[in-house]
């Protein structure tokens, strides 16, 4: 058998650095934006209601059943 000349290499990719302090600045922003988005989603228009009125609840009702919130 006779060898085949082996393949060259891939040139090396350099790996992107992201300083931590910007890094954690992303994540603060999306985790108030998350924690939001959970209070409004689901709020039960009841004592810690940021709205008042039944607006919020009919607006992401079905979003409520599909995460599994009881609200009736």
């Amino acid at each position: 058998m006779s060898q085949s000349p082996a393949a060259p290499l891939a040139p090396a990719v350099p790996l992107p650095t992201v300083p931590l302090l910007q890094l954690g600045t992303w994540v603060v922003f999306y985790g108030l934006l998350a924690m939001i988005v959970i209070f409004f989603v689901s709020a039960d228009q009841g004592a810690i209601s940021i709205p008042a009125g039944n607006a919020v609840h009919e607006w992401v009702h079905d979003a409520r059943h599909l995460l599994g919130y009881p609200c009736h």
